[in-house]
């Protein structure tokens, strides 16, 4: 158990080291969605989520970029957020699915400012079936998909 442990806080050192810095910002319209629908703290876990997905898949193919910037341009929940909830009397927090994905924009530059690689790309759930059981889970899965992917494009 403890070296799983360490070997998770060594991988978790690493991909800090490999991307210096690694922006994550709103498109304006979503930011406003944010703001108005989803409350501003749902903005912050997926922020850091996006940060951490493209920090491991970054550190996993070995990408030394020294700056990457991500946009988020949209994203949709998979069930409802606790500001929804809260704005909606009656709406089922627990119960309530919906179709969430997201949409997001990279660029990795180099030590010199060069861009090194960009990527768009967005994913979202087609089948309420397969809807995730978390109110980002959808946005997540996106999200690990466009970091792979984004590493692969600077591998």
């Amino acid at each position: 158990m403890k070296t799983l442990f360490a070997a998770a806080v060594l991988m978790n050192l690493a991909s800090a080291a490999m991307a210096a810095e690694i922006k994550v910002t709103y498109a304006p319209a979503f930011a406003e969605e944010l703001a108005e629908e989803y409350g501003l703290r749902e903005g912050e876990y997926l922020t850091e989520r996006v940060r951490r997905d493209v920090a491991t898949a970054f550190a996993e193919r070995g990408i030394d970029a020294a700056r990457v910037e991500v946009e988020i341009l949209d994203a949709k929940p998979s069930k409802p957020t606790f500001k929804q909830g809260a704005d909606t009397p009656g709406l089922d927090l627990h119960r309530s699915v919906g179709l969430g994905g997201m949409d997001l924009k990279g660029m990795a530059y180099d030590a010199s400012g060069q861009v090194i690689g960009e990527l768009a790309y967005n994913w979202y759930e087609t089948d309420i079936r397969q809807a995730g059981l978390t109110t980002w889970h959808d946005a997540r899965r996106a999200s690990s998909r466009f970091a792979t992917k984004f590493a692969r494009t600077l591998d």
